[in-house]
């Protein structure tokens, strides 16, 4: 900057917000989780807690940080999240029979119960989506995403 009253060069200046990757992924999950949101306060679950109980639909056990990694939930949140679920009865931990010192988490019957009753309305929410998005875009999006976070791995 020459002087008080004159911007910095363009090359000094951030991308445009309107071209952003961050900020274009923010809203469109924005634009995405705005759908599920009703859905999953009717089961009186948040969106992190959500995401640990899919996590443990698709398999489980799994110790605290192998969900805290397929959640995308830092560690410090997941301790609270999982004592929230656990005094709701929708979590189990229990040790782990080869290593005493691992607690693996499962999901119960009554977390099963929230998978169902969201599953219905999840599913309405995909094909509103694949209907006005396109399911071959939509796979190719998803597709496209994965490739961008296996960037992680590649640091």
């Amino acid at each position: 900057m020459n002087d008080d009253k004159r911007l910095p060069d363009d090359a000094l200046l951030p991308r445009d917000t309107r071209r952003s990757l961050p900020i274009a992924l923010l809203r469109a999950r924005e634009a995405v989780m705005s759908r599920f949101r009703p859905v999953l306060a009717e089961q009186d679950v948040t969106e992190q807690q959500w995401r640990v109980i899919r996590v443990l639909a698709e398999e489980n056990p799994l110790d605290a940080t192998e969900l805290a990694e397929r959640a995308c939930i830092l560690a410090p949140s997941l301790t609270r999240i999982l004592r929230s679920l656990e005094e709701r009865g929708l979590i189990v931990r229990e040790r782990d029979q080869l290593d005493g010192r691992r607690l693996l988490l499962s999901l119960s019957a009554k977390g099963m119960e929230i998978i169902y009753a969201v599953s219905p309305a999840s599913k309405d929410v995909y094909a509103d989506l694949e209907a006005r998005y396109g399911r071959k875009r939509l796979d190719d999006l998803l597709d496209m995403l994965g490739d961008l976070a296996a960037l992680k791995t590649d640091q």
